[in-house]
């Protein structure tokens, strides 16, 4: 899925981007996370896909993370 989203204001260490077409939908992103020459009115293009393996291995994490809870507590 592709997003684009115009860049409304800068202020605070964040950006206000509105999800375009309609541009009704508001999205507060922090700047560091974006480019530095980023400017009120451009336009950026995101992509967003389902990273099938990062949620696996996180899935992993917390079920192990869990297992050693429940051990923890019998003992």
């Amino acid at each position: 899925m592709r997003l684009y989203l115009t860049v409304d204001s800068l202020e605070a260490g964040q950006a206000k981007l509105l999800i375009r077409p309609q541009e009704k939908e508001v999205l507060i992103w922090p700047l560091a996370y974006l480019p530095e020459d980023i400017r009120e009115g451009d336009i950026l293009s995101v992509e967003i896909a389902r990273d099938e393996t990062a949620t696996s291995e996180a899935k992993q994490r917390v079920t192990s993370l869990l297992n050693r809870l429940i051990e923890k507590g019998q003992e």
